[in-house]
């Protein structure tokens, strides 16, 4: 029997089918959709797959979109779970002023790069920065004893590049390059834009550097990551599918 697990995202939703719910299982298959082709991904993604035993997805885009994904796991005759964050689980203790509204995305992010801390050393877990680049990015502190310290969020790569377009005259331009010194402004407007979020990553590193007294795992995922892939200040770990290994976390202790 397999385990279906659902990222729906604020642009696309994510899936993989694992073998079991577990941490460490092993990935079947998975795929990604826009949000606007949802109501054909039973046709385009699933039906070829036998029903899996179970699911457990994490939601940001709204209950309308969730009603629609739910209708088409009804083909399969699978019960919907869905992920609300809480004051504790998988190992971390949940630190937000009110914890049921951390977006339950960052929560699953959160638990699984806890689990890669854990991964790193059971008996002496280091401290970690669960960061998520997507249309939104978020940076996320973890201490050594599994407490969710708090995290940042801030406009991702497209939202950055639109607000300029549609604030500023003469600033629609062709995708540029990264540079140190750019000399053009698709260049420019790209190394602002890498700059920016390197920058609060790197100042988050710092931080919980600061008041941890250790080396932060900083813990890198989502679909725009690889525009950070050459910034040598940040030395991730870079994980195809960060949420997806939280989701197992929390279904395993379920």
């Amino acid at each position: 029997m397999s385990f279906l697990v659902i990222d729906i995202g604020n642009t696309r939703l994510k899936w993989g089918l694992y073998s079991q719910g577990t941490s460490g299982a092993d990935l079947q298959a998975h795929g990604a959709v826009v949000l606007e082709d949802i109501d054909h991904l039973w046709v385009q993604e699933w039906q070829s797959f036998a029903a899996p035993e179970a699911m457990l997805g994490c939601v940001v885009a709204g209950d309308a979109i969730k009603r629609r994904v739910e209708e088409q796991l009804a083909n399969w005759g699978v019960k919907p779970r869905w992920v609300v964050s809480s004051t504790r689980a998988s190992g971390v203790v949940n630190g937000y002023e009110h914890p049921a509204r951390l977006g339950a995305d960052r929560w699953a992010a959160i638990i699984g790069a806890r689990q890669r801390a854990l991964s790193a050393s059971s008996t002496a877990p280091p401290p970690v920065l669960a960061v998520m680049v997507g249309t939104a990015v978020t940076v996320d502190a973890v201490d050594v004893q599994g407490r969710f310290l708090g995290g940042l969020i801030l406009p991702g790569f497209g939202l950055m590049y639109r607000a300029l377009e549609s604030g500023t005259a003469g600033l629609k331009v062709p995708t540029g390059e990264v540079h140190d010194f750019p000399t053009n402004t698709s260049d420019a407007l790209m190394s602002g834009g890498t700059d920016a979020i390197a920058g609060a990553i790197e100042r988050s590193l710092r931080r919980l550097r600061q008041h941890t007294g250790q080396a932060p795992l900083l813990v890198m995922s989502g679909g725009a990551v690889s525009r950070l892939s050459h910034v040598t200040e940040l030395p991730a770990q870079v994980v195809e599918n960060l949420i997806f290994e939280g989701l197992l976390a929390l279904a395993a202790q379920a």
